[in-house]
């Protein structure tokens, strides 16, 4: 009969291969029991956003198979609680390195983080052409997707398939123009599955995209960050060093109604707020070159007066941009609207960053 050691010496083969150590001892089995041939146990992982976790599942699941007396596996996932963080980590040596396995070999010289106060607005449209156009201006750039349950930024620079994991952190991808981008979609086996997480996971991934990242030099990350004020939002604002936001609106009243709240959390925060950008402003008529205002009048100058920050410029509706993003090309569209828009952006970054609150 086989017994709950023998199980445990079986699980002690298979390491977390980040951290270097057998699962038994990092402290990630939990709830192990064994009935009638079946084994049912709990994965603690320290975050659910690890690259390895499919691996380490299937390593543990053959592992256990291989036992005379052992059927059928039933593994379930949780993340640790940080108690079982803290006891955990040490093992691994990474006490020594709070701020994330990689920070120690990040430097980041600016980060702008791009905040709508509602969705459908293009922010994530308006970051990644922000980027492109430090890009092409020679400067390093990065962009960390923050929008853990509605990831866009893959899907625009045709980015697909897992990072690569070095043996310190995870690699980010690189576009084709040379652009290195983490997004939770780049970890999920199929890119239309549903991240369905609570505000902890989300900010435990976040944090883990900040400080497990091997960024290496950069000029200036781009965060893209969801819609609204809720746990992302905070999560980035309180953890990683900002030199500033960008604010993304729609000429709608709603909009502009929606992304004062947005300022209102930056300025509770002591965040710079580096200017509004009204995207979506008007269309240009092809045959005419009139502006036709399809969302009504803009809103976009009497917002940036109410928030105290300048109106940095109005994006207009363009079906070739669409197609590109469509298409994973927004490396390929330029615009003079945003390359004025990245100039002032620069232009208005502070030269020290937030302090973060919690590292």
């Amino acid at each position: 009969m086989i017994d709950k050691e023998q199980l445990l010496n079986a699980l002690r083969t298979v390491n977390d291969p980040e951290l270097g150590k057998n699962l038994v001892e990092l402290g990630m089995i939990h709830d192990l029991t064994i009935k009638d041939g079946r084994v049912c146990l709990t994965l603690a992982l320290t975050t659910m956003a690890c690259p390895l976790k499919d691996r380490m599942m299937n390593d543990a699941r053959q592992a256990l198979l291989a036992l005379d007396g052992v059927d059928q596996v039933e593994i379930e996932l949780r993340e640790m609680t940080e108690e079982e963080k803290r006891r955990a980590l040490p093992q691994a040596g990474r006490q020594a390195q709070p701020a994330g396995v990689a920070a120690h070999l990040n430097r980041v010289r600016r980060v702008i983080a791009v905040v709508s106060g509602k969705g459908g607005v293009g922010k994530s449209s308006v970051a990644a052409m922000l980027a492109v156009a430090w890009r092409r201006q020679g400067q390093a750039v990065g962009v960390l997707d923050a929008d853990i349950t509605g990831p866009s930024i893959p899907m625009l620079f045709g980015l697909r398939g897992s990072p690569p994991v070095g043996p310190v952190g995870i690699l980010p991808a690189e576009s084709r123009t040379g652009i290195r981008v983490m997004s939770i979609n780049l970890l999920l086996p199929k890119e239309d599955e549903a991240v369905v997480w609570r505000g902890p996971l989300i900010g435990g991934a976040i944090r883990q995209f900040w400080g497990d990242v091997v960024w290496g030099d950069l000029d200036v990350l781009v965060v893209d960050l969801p819609p609204g004020t809720a746990d992302a939002s905070l999560t980035v604002m309180q953890s990683i060093p900002l030199n500033g936001l960008v604010l993304v609106t729609s000429p709608q009243d709603l909009a502009g109604m929606v992304v004062r709240k947005a300022a209102s959390m930056a300025h509770h925060l002591n965040v710079p707020i580096l200017g509004l950008v009204e995207n979506m402003s008007y269309v240009v008529c092809p045959r005419c070159d009139e502006q036709i205002e399809v969302f009504g009048p803009s809103q976009a100058a009497h917002t940036a007066l109410q928030i105290g920050t300048p109106l940095l410029g109005r994006i207009p509706l363009d079906p070739q941009l669409a197609r590109r993003c469509d298409a994973g090309q927004i490396e390929d569209y330029q615009t003079d609207i945003l390359d004025a828009i990245a100039g002032q952006v620069m232009e208005r970054i502070p030269a020290r960053a937030t302090t973060p609150i919690f590292g």
